[in-house]
């Protein structure tokens, strides 16, 4: 079929009323084809009656969570006496464990509507889960403060104070993410831990997967593309540069279900370093505790405590016009070429 627009004047989509009229019939024709299709793909819709949770409940569980975690930082007024503080703590927790209550009532029904299954306690089970949470914050504030004085003391930009690391630093943030997500994940709350992972890789690009477990005292520094994949296990003490890949062996096709669970990620003992762009891959892959591993390298296999691998530097070829009479080599000019 011709377009209907063809060969119309240019003033011709001023008429709003005609240009949808004529547009109709092939609209309603798409309409029906993909309202056809619900048959064949069944599983990729969800037309219920049920609530499902929202990327933008998970940013409102976010929002107070932060708040709750570095008391004062993200509020909009300043809180100078100690009662204000408290009642701040309190309203924050009252509307954190309402929200939560609701998304996890509301991922349990999905799963459970998923599986055709009958959701007959889901309200008391969001709330139980919710109230563990909740019960849990105080722990996750003082992993959260190691996890700044780590940065702090990893990185001489962060200067003399703390408060530009909270406000500011994306690897803080994807951390503090992390954190409440991995306690949602413990619990086995479906959707949501994952959600909220994945807003922070939105807006950090630090894509950390829930199910990961990381020690205290941790830093990302920088953190643009930095993955931790589902099983990776991390100790106290440890550092990351951008770009670093903690991820899985190529897997076959029909992987997906029969490893659900397995072991594909490494472990980092404490105190280890790994720079920007490395990347260790495997399940079975151990880096010992205070090793080093350097920038771009490549990791596939264990290596003991205290060691340092690295990439032999490459050799470079430093082309200059700027001295008379210079003549590059042969092997100067297919470089300069190719760049």
């Amino acid at each position: 079929m011709d377009n209907i627009f063809d060969n119309k004047p240019c003033d011709y989509l001023d008429s709003e009323t005609q240009y949808l009229t004529e547009a109709a019939p092939e609209l309603e024709e798409t309409v029906e084809t993909l309202f056809n299709l619900r048959k064949e793909l069944k599983q990729f819709e969800y037309v219920t009656s049920v609530p499902r949770p929202s990327f933008l409940a998970a940013k409102k569980i976010i929002s107070l969570f932060s708040k709750a975690v570095f008391p004062g930082y993200f509020e909009r007024q300043p809180m100078a006496a100690d009662s204000v503080v408290k009642r701040s703590i309190g309203r924050l927790l009252y509307g954190l464990f309402d929200l939560l209550s609701q998304e996890i009532c509301s991922a349990i029904r999905l799963a459970h509507v998923r599986y055709g299954e009958n959701c007959v306690d889901c309200r008391r089970q969001g709330r139980v889960e919710a109230m563990a949470v909740i019960k849990f914050l105080p722990t996750l504030r003082k992993l959260m403060a190691s996890d700044v004085l780590a940065t702090k003391e990893g990185d001489p930009a962060a200067g003399d104070h703390l408060d530009q690391i909270i406000l500011s630093y994306p690897g803080v943030y994807a951390t503090m993410v992390y954190r409440l997500a991995h306690e949602l994940w413990k619990r086995k709350v479906p959707f949501i831990p994952r959600i909220l992972t994945e807003v922070a890789h939105s807006q950090t690009g630090i894509d950390i997967h829930p199910g990961a477990n990381i020690g205290s005292s941790f830093f990302i520094d920088h953190g643009t593309g930095v993955v931790v994949g589902e099983t990776t296990i991390i100790g106290e003490r440890v550092r990351l540069y951008q770009g670093v890949t903690l991820g899985a062996l190529s897997l076959p096709r029909d992987a997906g279900k029969r490893l659900q669970g397995a072991k594909r990620h490494p472990t980092l003992d404490d105190e280890v370093i790994v720079y920007s762009g490395a990347t260790i891959l495997g399940g079975q892959t151990v880096i010992g505790a205070r090793s080093v591993v350097g920038g771009n390298v490549w990791l596939t296999e264990s290596i003991p405590p205290d060691t340092k691998v690295f990439i032999k530097k490459p050799e470079l070829v430093i082309v200059s016009a700027a001295r008379p009479g210079f003549e590059p080599t042969p092997d100067e000019k297919r470089t300069e070429a190719t760049n």
